[in-house]
């Protein structure tokens, strides 16, 4: 049986020759691994980047994982990412795979991605997205953060907060890891 949603690419891992597997966050399951064959013959494999929008068609078994018949972007083109847009979107992609981990539908979850990776693909000037991102994804999840930070203006600044944050997931959220993306995250923006 053929299924189709809307997901949002957490990330995309080979897992033999001819397949990857595909974790999405998706408007009709939640999270979601799907099987991805031939990559690079029928699909790009940038369409798969971290947090890319896309239209899934999968078929669903009871025996095995979905596997990827079709995907389609959802976004209009737009300009590729530049460096630091790419870095964010992988930090917060791992954030994502960490914490976002049950297959269970969760609209207004899609919809607050949904909206965070549009405001991230329009932003100029990401280097403080990823601390906005993680203030409102806390709230989202339950656990808000009473006393919310100013905005760093310094390199410095703006690691001492990030360290904060990750600490204060790590107490709330039982799956968490620091995302392997932090210390370029923390390199990039100067």
């Amino acid at each position: 049986m053929l299924a189709t949603t809307d997901a949002i690419v957490i990330s995309l891992q080979p897992q033999t020759d001819k397949a990857h597997v595909l974790h999405a966050y998706t408007r009709a399951g939640g999270r979601i691994n799907y099987r991805v064959y031939g990559l690079g013959r029928k699909h790009a494999i940038g369409m798969y980047s971290p947090l890319s929008l896309l239209q899934i068609t999968a078929e669903q078994s009871p025996s095995r994982p979905p596997t990827v018949k079709e995907a389609v972007p959802l976004t209009v083109s737009r300009p590729p990412m530049n460096i630091y847009q790419q870095t964010v979107a992988l930090f917060i992609s791992e954030v994502l795979f960490h914490v976002l981990r049950h297959p269970m539908p969760d609209e207004p979850m899609f919809d607050f991605l949904v909206q965070a990776v549009q405001a991230l693909q329009e932003s100029s000037e990401p280097q403080n997205f990823h601390l906005l991102f993680l203030y409102a994804f806390a709230a989202k999840l339950g656990f808000a953060i009473e006393t919310e930070l100013p905005m760093p203006h310094t390199r410095a600044e703006r690691q001492k907060q990030l360290q904060q944050l990750c600490a204060y997931f790590a107490e709330h959220v039982e799956t968490w890891q620091n995302p392997k993306s932090l210390d370029v995250l923390m390199e990039v923006f100067d």
